[in-house]
């Protein structure tokens, strides 16, 4: 009787709105242009963690979330749904068994069709199917249909000294010379299957770096290398890790090595993380991941036990010691997180600091998922010591060659609230918190408070909770979100975050405050068009440039506006307007502003060729006011060029579908600058207006 009553409210769905399923079926690429801004906004700075962003919404187009097995936790890691919307999906299923279509969520409560529509790409309603089944895994394995290996070839086409033929400077000294081509190389290969395994490697050659074999030196052919195997499933065993793999439990206080939005647009849904345990690491960030194996264990249906160990070289600035009686004969000035190992001081740089990381988590999950608590413990070890500059603003932070973070972490529904949080201390006496509420006060109405404090001896290597300072430490602060859909097709969000530093920071010789706010009135016309405007503010101190002997802190204000028009006429063509500006303020000197004008193109002439352009337009006062606009690019690649000055920027991609194996892209993009004669500084100063990339793909299924 289920069957045909839901067979028939699915055939009922699809008569009375047979456009859903025309212009919202599963891309063939998600559009992650469009939902980085969604989750994102405009966030214009070149600290958001799009690698990040990019690989977990692959990861899971490629293996989509089963929503008829995904636990609460694994809902919250998709970033989109909210939490009265995840009680409703468990709900339902608990309630009516398992979901037999997507189509079906049009019948759940607090499921709108553009929350469908964000999610249709990375999410499936398959029938469970034990792994055991389908043979031993090297059969799997084979037989996997998201088995894929990709090649990726970049390059500037303009000259630069920093690749011209050795020379000398004016005092005969060799002058700095990059030790490698201009080509960036790039190989990936990766086969998996959700809840089951994930195998895969990566080889990367950034432009610069030299293509050498040297094991005396750790080079090995190409500058970064990484893989990893991971096995799911195996009964009690739970998750098995080999290689690179990445951590995240609680409100990623101390293990967050993967994806963090923060503020953004989505004022809602990406304020709380999940504690989604093990992950595998196929980017190719240097520096955001652990090396060795991890472990998570059933200890009982409703305990899990998690281990890990990781050991690995890390780029740092080592130099010896100048006091003869220390106990130490070198030490470490601060670590290096570029990744770039271009010149002979960077390669000197390389992997010279080892770094060991033991620890673990246990946490209880109710049956009904509506609580979980956990501990956490992460001991990070130096083989050399930590011993910063000798700076006022470094008073506080970690030395020596060890730090031992204990946490603990906890989340609770009830009815239409969540609560959770996570408090962590660091061996040197510091704590950190974290503490939030997610309330549906009403159908159409959803709001959030987070309260967070990090002491401003509070060290945390892998944390990225949600802060204003670019690490977990010298900040309190209060958010307050709110997200209203006062009628149908539209939204309104908006945030409102104080943030307070209690000691110094790089270029801000005293305490300071401000605050940051957003708001954003979204409209969607039709379902497949968008238009929404919105308005950024953020006050924020920072030194001011005077002769004084005593640093003078001053607010900074930097406001910003952004409308963005998206719209898709037919299913072969979309069209995609932005204007944004952006006013910057020092206290005392007039405001300086920058804006940028976007259309972007996309069209699909032919069922294999898909075709996408922009042309902007961009004038800016200086690099204050610089514009950061996403930009389309290959799969498994983002641009986010900063645009400074004036002039204009333009690209063509191409995806061109040779045969049911073989994938090409092919990217050419170009700025040119109107009244300058060069375009950066140093070994990447290029002479001339104008500056191009290209950059290729090929993909080969197997």
């Amino acid at each position: 009787m289920r069957v045909r009553v839901v067979v028939g409210v699915g055939a009922a769905l699809l008569a009375a709105l047979p456009a859903w399923a025309q212009d919202y079926p599963r891309p063939a690429v998600p559009d992650l242009d469009r939902l980085t801004q969604e989750l994102f906004a405009e966030i214009q700075s070149d600290q958001v963690p799009y690698e990040d962003l990019y690989e977990t919404l692959l990861q899971y187009y490629q293996t989509p979330l089963n929503l008829n097995t995904a636990s609460r936790e694994e809902l919250r890691g998709l970033l989109l749904l909210s939490e009265k919307q995840i009680t409703s999906l468990l709900d339902h299923r608990q309630r009516q068994g398992a979901l037999l279509s997507l189509y079906e969520l049009q019948t759940i409560e607090a499921f709108d069709l553009r929350t469908i529509y964000r999610a249709a790409p990375f999410v499936t309603a398959a029938t469970p199917s034990p792994n055991a089944s389908r043979g031993p895994l090297w059969q799997r394995i084979a037989h996997e249909e998201n088995n894929a290996l990709f090649l990726r070839y970049e390059r500037v086409l303009q000259d630069r000294p920093g690749y011209a033929p050795p020379d000398t400077t004016r005092t005969g000294t060799p002058a700095t010379r990059y030790l490698g081509s201009p080509d960036k190389l790039l190989v990936r290969y990766r086969v998996s299957h959700s809840k089951d395994f994930s195998l895969g490697f990566t080889a990367e050659k950034d432009a610069g770096e030299a293509f050498r074999w040297d094991p005396a030196t750790r080079r090995y052919g190409a500058d970064f290398y990484s893989a990893h195997l991971v096995l799911q499933e195996r009964g009690r065993l739970k998750t098995l890790a080999l290689g690179d793999y990445q951590l995240q439990f609680g409100q990623g206080l101390l293990l967050s090595s993967g994806l963090s939005v923060g503020k953004g647009a989505e004022t809602i849904t990406t304020l709380r993380r999940s504690s989604i345990g093990v992950r595998p690491y196929s980017s190719v960030l240097e520096n955001t991941f652990f090396r060795g194996a991890a472990a998570t264990v059933a200890v009982t249906s409703t305990v899990r036990a998690t281990a890990f160990a990781s050991r690995k070289r890390i780029d740092a600035s080592v130099q010896p010691a100048q006091d003869s009686l220390a106990d130490f004969s070198e030490f470490s000035s601060g670590l290096l997180l570029t990744g770039f190992h271009r010149t002979p001081t960077e390669l000197a740089n390389r992997q010279v600091l080892g770094e060991t990381v033991l620890g673990g988590n246990l946490s209880y999950g109710s049956r009904r998922g509506d609580l979980q608590v956990g501990l956490t413990a992460v001991n990070t070890q130096f083989d050399k010591p930590l011993l910063r500059r000798d700076e006022p603003y470094n008073a506080f932070e970690l030395r020596g060659r060890r730090n031992l973070a204990l946490g603990a972490h906890y989340s609770y529904v009830w009815r239409n609230l969540l609560l959770f949080g996570e408090t962590a201390r660091s061996s040197s006496g510091g704590l950190g918190t974290v503490n939030g509420l997610l309330a549906s006060l009403a159908p159409t109405v959803d709001a959030a408070v987070l309260y967070r404090r990090y002491d401003r001896n509070f060290h945390t290597l892998y944390g990225n909770a949600l802060s204003e300072n670019s690490r977990n430490i010298n900040e309190n602060g209060l958010y307050l979100g709110l997200k209203v859909r006062p009628a149908a097709r539209w939204e309104v969000s908006a945030y409102y975050d104080r943030f307070r530093f209690p000691w110094l920071r790089y270029q801000v010789g005293a305490p300071s405050a401000g605050h940051d706010w957003l708001l954003r009135l979204t409209f969607s016309p039709t379902k497949t068009s968008l238009l929404y405007a919105q308005l950024r503010q953020r006050i924020k101190a920072y030194d001011a440039d005077t002769l004084r002997p005593v640093p003078l802190p001053v607010p900074t204000r930097r406001r910003s506006v952004l409308v963005l028009y998206d719209a898709s006429p037919t299913p072969a063509l979309s069209l995609r307007t932005r204007v944004q500006g952006t006013e910057y303020q020092e206290e005392g000197r007039p405001a300086r502003r920058g804006y940028v004008l976007a259309q972007d193109v996309t069209v699909q002439p032919l069922r294999r060729l898909r075709l996408s352009a922009r042309y902007a337009l961009f004038d800016t006062d200086d690099y204050d006011t610089r514009q950061y606009v996403f930009e389309q690019d290959v799969l498994y690649a983002f641009s986010v060029p900063a645009l400074s000055g004036q002039g204009t920027r333009a690209y063509l991609l191409a995806q061109y579908d040779l045969n049911r194996h073989l994938t090409l892209w092919a990217r050419y993009a170009t700025t040119h600058y109107r009244h300058q004669n060069t375009i950066g500084s140093g070994l990447e100063e290029i002479e001339g207006a104008t500056r191009s990339e290209v950059k290729a793909q090929l993909r080969y299924r197997f």
